[in-house]
């Protein structure tokens, strides 16, 4: 008989969703004394890109709630709006990882739009009602992975997503991106006037997130805003405090708001300039390190310079298969995370594999134990008197 990757949380949230068609709210904490324990500070912070998309289905409630269970510090998610003006947890402004092409009486909502300066054919969100959504089901985008989950789960809302999060036994942060805003601003108009942009931090702000890096509201509920579109960020810091990182995408990719290029992006003058709004950088890994033939050449000077300008750094994407590996690692993705957080030195991470990164982190890096005021008094006082009995 399979194993079943499965466990406990995951069987529970399955019948859930079978049972009862209703979005997730926050619930009262599980924890004694409704105190949760605190993100840790001391390492770099394991991001779970997308969930932990590597074993279940992308963007949904389960791969979440594994993510979770496996230590991630950040759940992170792409936003996106619905016709109706809907935020919701998708990657794509298509719906290819969604059984959309089976689904008959949809086959005349195929389009074609530009997208980031290229013409893109496919259903996309921006044509379907949140109703509609709901009734679509998520599979796995990769092929060589585990393909058993696939129909099981529904695309999930922004409110959602944010009540994963909240309801975790331990403080978990959400990492959102404001996704495709040129183009979700074009296709979408809401009643209010409001933009895209306004409605992401109108949500946010509707579940108490505030509160700048590492300030005690931040540590109650960790956010860090993500966008590739440094307009967005510009306009989201109007709106709210929390921190913001400005994502890098590939050096042949221009901005698709300001029409930048890579290497504009990456001046001494633009990490000064952006800095003035952002708190860190997500650059694609392979940009800081890039690789010829599948081996690594000698890194670039980016992770430097952005700590120059005391910008974090949080390098997406680390992937646990043989095909997402430099041949320099020999397979193993624990030596990739050694490089990455030892040799080049990063401040977080997007993984497909939560469970990889958090058990090397353990093993390299264990959790600290939290240690109270009067728990490190005493400690001084036993020192002392030690001293004097000397």
């Amino acid at each position: 008989m399979r194993p079943s990757l499965c466990c406990v949380p995951l069987f529970l949230l399955l019948l859930l969703q079978l049972a009862f068609a209703r979005p997730l709210f926050p619930l009262p904490s599980k924890t004694k004394n409704g105190e949760k324990k605190p993100i840790q500070t001391f390492r770099p912070y394991n991001i779970a890109h997308r969930g932990s998309n590597g074993e279940i289905p992308e963007e949904t409630a389960a791969a979440y709630l594994r993510a979770i269970e496996e230590g991630a510090d950040f759940i992170e998610t792409d936003i996106l709006a619905s016709k109706d003006g809907a935020l919701i947890c998708f990657h794509d402004v298509t719906l290819e990882t969604t059984d959309v092409a089976e689904r008959k009486e949809f086959a005349n909502r195929r389009r074609t739009y530009e997208v980031e300066w290229f013409n893109t054919t496919g259903w996309f969100v921006v044509d379907f009602t949140l109703e509609e959504l709901k009734t679509l089901k998520v599979k796995q985008r990769y092929s060589f992975r585990d393909q058993q989950y696939n129909g099981m789960f529904s695309i999930i809302t922004f409110e959602e997503f944010i009540s994963i999060a909240l309801d975790a036994e331990r403080t978990v942060g959400i990492y959102p991106e404001i996704k495709d805003p040129v183009f979700i601003n074009k296709h979408v108009k809401w009643a209010d006037g409001k933009k895209f942009e306004d409605k992401f931090v109108d949500t946010l702000l509707k579940y108490g997130y505030k509160g700048q890096y590492m300030s005690e509201n931040w540590l109650k509920q960790p956010l860090f805003i993500q966008s590739f579109a440094p307009s967005s960020l510009v306009h989201v810091s109007k709106l709210i405090d929390s921190p913001k990182v400005f994502l890098i995408d590939d050096i042949s990719v221009r901005t698709q708001d300001t029409n930048q290029s890579y290497w504009e992006i990456t001046s001494d003058d633009y990490l000064a300039y952006i800095g003035k709004y952002v708190v860190g950088l997500g650059p694609w890994k392979d940009t800081i390190v890039p690789a010829s033939g599948n081996f690594l050449m000698p890194p670039s000077d980016l992770v430097a310079r952005a700590h120059a300008h005391n910008l974090q750094v949080h390098p997406y994407t680390y992937r646990n298969e043989n095909q997402f590996l430099h041949f320099n690692f020999h397979q193993d993705p624990y030596a990739e995370y050694d490089f990455w957080i030892k040799t080049v030195g990063v401040d977080g991470l997007f993984t497909d594999f939560t469970g990889t990164l958090h058990r090397y982190q353990e093993l390299t890096s264990p959790h600290r134990k939290d240690e109270t005021a009067n728990s490190l008094l005493l400690k001084i006082s036993q020192m002392i008197s030690a001293y004097e009995g000397l």
